[in-house]
This record gives C-alpha cells, sequence and structure tokens, in this order.
C-alpha cells in the first residue's frame, strides 16, 4: 500500500483534472472561449512528456555509466510513455486548432517543429528494433537518447520563438500568463501536469516489469 500512494494520486488527479477541467467556469477569452479548456490536455500532456523524456536521458547515462540493463529497461520505456503522451498531445492540440484557427494542421513552426521532434524518437524505436545484441542496442540507444532530447527542447521551445507563430507566448503573442487573469485554469493546469506525468511514470513501470519477466522466460529457454 505504501508504495501505491503515488498511483492513487494519479487517479485522483487525473479524475479531478477531467472533471474540473470539463465543468468548471472557463474565463471568456477572444476566439478561444469554451476553448480554452484544451489547455488542460494538450499542453499538460507535453509537459509530461518532456518531463518522462528527461527521466529517460537520466537512466540513458546512468546505463552507460554502468552497462546495467535495468537502466535501459527504464529508459527506453519512459521513452515510449512519452512518445505515446506526445502522440495524444498532439492529437488534441489539432482539435484545438480547428476550432481556434480554422483547420487541424496550418504548418505553424510550433506544430511542425513538435512533428519532426516525435519523428526523431520513433527513428529512436526504429534503431533500437533493428540491433538485436541487448547491450549495444542499450549504448547506441542511450546515446542517441541523449542527443535526441539535446536536440528536441531547441527544437519545441526555442526555434518557435523565433519565427512567426500563432502558439501563444512564440512569434510575438503573448502567452497564457500576458492576458489569462482567470486563475481558475490554474488550479487545473498545475495538477495535470503532476497527474499525467505519475500516469506516464505507472505506465512505464508497469513496462519494465513485463520486459524483465520476459526476458528472465527467455533466460530460461536458452538455458534449457
Amino acid at each position: 500500500m505504501r508504495q501505491s500512494w503515488w498511483k492513487i494520486l494519479a487517479i485522483a488527479l487525473l479524475l479531478y483534472t477531467i472533471f474540473a477541467g470539463l465543468l468548471m467556469d472557463a474565463p471568456r477569452l477572444p476566439i478561444l472561449n469554451e476553448t480554452i479548456r484544451a489547455l488542460h490536455f494538450h499542453v499538460t500532456m507535453w509537459f509530461g512528456m518532456i518531463l518522462m523524456l528527461l527521466v529517460s536521458v537520466y537512466y540513458s547515462i546512468r546505463y552507460l555509466r554502468s552497462n546495467d540493463l535495468k537502466h535501459d529497461d527504464f529508459a527506453i520505456e519512459f521513452t515510449n510513455a512519452a512518445i505515446l503522451f506526445g502522440v495524444l498531445g498532439i492529437a488534441t492540440g489539432m482539435l484545438w486548432a480547428k476550432f481556434t484557427w480554422g483547420d487541424y494542421w496550418s504548418g505553424d513552426p510550433k506544430q511542425n517543429a513538435s512533428a519532426i521532434g516525435l519523428l526523431m524518437y520513433f527513428a529512436y524505436l526504429i534503431l533500437r528494433n533493428s540491433l538485436t545484441d541487448a547491450q549495444q542496442r542499450g549504448r547506441i540507444g542511450a546515446i542517441y537518447n541523449i542527443f535526441a532530447f539535446a536536440a528536441f527542447i531547441p527544437l519545441i521551445f526555442v526555434l518557435p520563438r523565433l519565427t512567426d507563430s500563432l502558439h501563444p507566448g512564440n512569434g510575438g503573442n503573448p502567452g497564457f500568463n500576458a492576458y489569462d487573469l482567470d486563475s481558475k485554469l490554474r488550479m487545473v493546469f498545475y495538477p495535470a501536469i503532476l497527474g499525467w506525468t505519475l500516469f506516464g511514470a505507472w505506465i512505464a513501470t508497469v513496462r519494465v516489469k513485463m520486459r524483465r519477466v520476459e526476458r528472465t522466460i527467455e533466460d530460461k529457454l536458452i538455458n534449457s
């Protein structure tokens, strides 16, 4: 029970995010209106994704220092969970864009940068799956993962700010804090980030356990 408290917290936070995010009063901002509620899903999922990628990089570094496959297990599964949230984040962002900008995909610099970033991580999965030796897969995957994260952050946070972008806080557009006077959004926004992140960590840890069970079975079959 003591080890499950954070899972209970994740469920509670996500239930709060869903119900409060959809039912609480939202500020009536020009153009956005009710679509501002997507903030609690689209943006917070991407924050969770970035935090999970950071954890993945941490375990990649630990793997390079120790060659212990248990660290590689965490690195790949936190990346897998992050990719899932990245895809969901783009999908919810496309729905939001349809109602606010008039099209699902407008070629906005941040949209394009986000898609390129996800493609980098899809390439990471393909690279890993092309290698058969576990240690080699771990080493090459860890190096790729570290450099991918180093490229991903400026790609989605720095470059869009240097060009014209429809996204708040980019291309001269004010961020949400500049024109959002309703603190109710923050009451859902920050718990949502924590909730999605914990849920992603839950998925990753379950997958790590499954991966270790599969490895144990394979080892027994080889040695039998």
